[in-house]
């Protein structure tokens, strides 16, 4: 059987498989406790877990007082950590596990880190809470200074200082820290020091009991510090099993990754269990480089910090990926989620009209409509804004402009929809003056003959913009575009004309797999009123098509079949322009997406012809022609961008905005990377 080729492992990829131990707690056990850490430490490691943190003291317990200070107890503490350190070699995983140590004469709430069969280094708690239910000072020494320092354990020197960094030698990014508890209440947490020096994985290991809205609090504060540090936070709380003299425990385990919530165990266990998912630290390190703030910050707050190497254990990660991934970035799987990013992208669209409309005291605005979904969704915005300034919406001159190829279903919608908004509506057929001009320049369609080239298209795409832009001439009015991220992106759209110019386009900041939603969410909310809802509802349901080609055989020009599938097109548009992945891993992260339509989360209201699977040859041939168009073929375009909001993070193409290439750029350095490392 051949060897499984690298690229369908997530180590390839810059992932590391991190996992939160929740183990059954026996109370002043440590025999008991290690043999809880023993089966979860083998679990792991069928699982391909790369690193796993134990919650606070879980070879002693938490919640055990004075106990903690009896030698017999530590004695067994430290001969029970040489145990698993042998266990997490045979494992092949990186364990830090909780433990009170001695060091000289003073008691330390530590963090021990075990990896390749012995101790690699013992990070100390700095912050020792003594308040309210805690009395940590009673027993433990607060960590020393920052400076480097080692300790004796099991007859071995170790590296022994908070701040500890852990990097490993043969897996890029694959740096980690560790902080205790209290620590990361503090107001400077020791992980930020620790992800300023390079760390891009924090652990926490934490008792912390439970109370009514505490778990909400420890969720806010390991997502905000994953997101300040630029960093994936692992947090581990004490469960079940630890004494309830006078607490309760909860096992609280949550894996975030620049804010975002990767994974949450189950709280209240009465078992034994793992929280696992894949960081991507490829990515963060991606995303530190971008963040001028990230490095400036280390440079003026950062500090010295003991880098201790290791090797990580290799080979291919077991299975799929462990993490959320959304099929549609730009669409949210979550209904709450997707309602409240409509709410936002739909307000965006309409406050940036409306300051336009200010600034040029406007009162008059001319949209092309043509029946599809961008136009549709422009003056939904346009309609929105001109009540909110208390304008008529009489003063919305909107005007469908048939041509060779307009199919009376997309007219329809266009004249239907014009009514039910109650804007002026207004029909001019290109035809005549298409025809005119098409004889001049001596093109084979004047002449009777069936050439429908890229000119006979643009002979339609550019009157129509003449009409519009002299129409607004006029009427003292400006041009409304409708064009959009994803057309953009992929240069579908025709130089100067078209959808490429208009005075102030709306839709330049929104993906196409979002203008469904958006259009879907106004309807459903009825937020330009109900007469429009049924038409809006018909306009869902049309195929995305220019209409600039006659059909054939009773098919419409299909857009999606020149540029491919919209839904494919986002996914790379997505992770190529917010994190500037590399071809190959955007074709990983893609397969991992799409290889099954019967697996994951769909969007609400996604029909069922749409939940499609693509397989790695149609990913990667897709991504190739975006690579083309995004890369070689379409900068000159997006450098003549009118103005437009901006929508989502790392959503713009402007000129002005988040990407500036040059317009005679070459993809060969993407083609390259794409062919060398993403098997036919």
């Amino acid at each position: 059987m051949p060897e499984p080729h690298p690229f369908h492992s997530s180590r390839t990829h810059g992932f590391v498989r991190v996992a939160a131990a929740t183990p059954v707690v026996h109370i002043a056990d440590p025999a008991a406790n290690a043999e809880e850490h023993a089966a979860l430490i083998r679990q792991a490691g069928q699982q391909g877990v790369d690193l796993m943190v134990f919650p606070e003291l879980s070879l002693s317990g938490y919640a055990i007082d004075d106990l903690v200070m009896q030698g017999a107890l530590l004695d067994e503490v430290e001969r029970r950590i040489a145990d698993l350190a042998e266990v997490a070699d045979e494992a092949g995983v990186i364990v830090v596990i909780g433990a009170p140590l001695r060091s000289g004469d003073a008691l330390y709430n530590c963090a021990v880190v075990l990896g390749s069969g012995a101790v690699l280094g013992v990070v100390p708690k700095t912050y020792l809470p003594n308040y309210r239910e805690y009395y940590e000072k009673r027993w433990f020494a607060s960590a020393p200074s920052r400076s480097e320092d080692t300790m004796e354990l099991n007859g071995e020197t170790v590296d022994f200082a908070p701040g500890l960094i852990f990097e490993a030698a043969n897996r890029p990014g694959f740096v980690f820290a560790a902080e205790i508890c209290e620590d990361y209440w503090a107001p400077l947490p020791p992980s930020t020091r620790a992800a300023l020096a390079g760390a891009r994985i924090l652990l926490n290991l934490s008792a912390s009991n439970i109370l009514i809205g505490k778990a909400d609090e420890r969720a806010i504060l390991c997502a905000s510090q994953s997101m300040r540090t630029q960093s994936a936070y692992v947090f581990a709380a004490s469960g079940w099993g630890e004494s309830t003299t006078d607490l309760a425990w909860d096992g609280q385990a949550t894996i975030h990754e620049l804010g975002a919530r990767l994974a949450e165990g189950e709280r209240f266990s009465l078992e034994s269990h793992l929280t696992v998912a894949d960081i991507d630290v490829e990515r963060i390190g991606l995303d530190r480089l971008r963040n001028g703030t990230f490095s400036d910050c280390a440079r003026i707050e950062g500090e010295p910090a003991t880098v201790v190497p290791f090797e990580a254990y290799e080979g291919e990660a077991p299975g799929d990926l462990i993490r959320p991934l959304d099929r549609f970035p730009f669409v949210p799987d979550d209904p709450a989620r997707l309602d409240q990013d409509c709410y936002e992208a739909f307000n965006i669209q309409v406050q940036g009209l409306m300051r336009r409309m200010k600034a040029t005291n406007g009162e008059r605005i001319v949209i092309g409509v043509s029946g599809g979904l961008d136009s549709t969704q422009a003056l939904l915005v346009a309609c929105r804004a001109f009540d909110r300034l208390k304008l008529p919406r009489s003063n919305i001159l909107g005007f469908t402009l048939p041509g060779f190829a307009t199919s009376e279903g997309t007219k329809s919608n266009a004249h239907a929809l014009m009514k039910a908004l109650g804007v002026s509506a207004h029909e001019i057929d290109i035809r005549r003056t298409a025809e005119k001009m098409l004889a001049d320049i001596g093109h084979p369609f004047s002449m009777g003959q069936p050439v429908h080239d890229i000119t006979f298209e643009n002979v339609q795409a550019g009157l129509r913009t003449d009409y519009l832009f002299r129409l607004a001439n006029q009427h003292d009015a400006f041009v409304l575009g409708t064009g959009d991220l994803s057309e953009l992106a992929l240069g579908w759209a025709t130089y100067g004309v078209g959808d490429h110019m208009s005075h102030y386009n709306v839709n330049s900041g929104v993906a196409k797999t979002l203008m469904r939603h958006l259009i879907r969410w106004v309807a459903d909310r009825e937020v330009v009123g109900a007469d429009v809802v049924p038409v809006l509802r018909g306009i869902l349901g049309t195929e995305i098509s220019p209409e600039l080609v006659p059909a054939l055989d009773g098919k419409l020009q299909s857009t999606e079949g020149t540029v491919g599938p919209y839904a494919l097109n986002d996914f790379f548009l997505f992770y190529v322009t917010r994190f500037g992945l590399k071809p190959s891993k955007v074709a990983y992260l893609a397969h991992q997406a799409w290889k099954d339509a019967a697996t994951g989360e769909w969007p609400t209201a996604m029909p069922e012809a749409e939940r499609v699977a693509y397989d790695l040859p149609v990913i990667k041939a897709w991504l190739r022609k975006f690579l083309v168009r995004f890369f070689q073929t379409s900068q000159f375009k997006r450098s003549a961008l009118p103005n437009g909001p901006k929508v989502v993070t790392g959503g713009s193409l402007s000129p002005r905005g988040d990407w500036r290439a040059p317009s005679d750029g070459t993809a060969r350095v993407w083609l390259d990377e794409l062919d060398a490392n993403v098997p036919d």
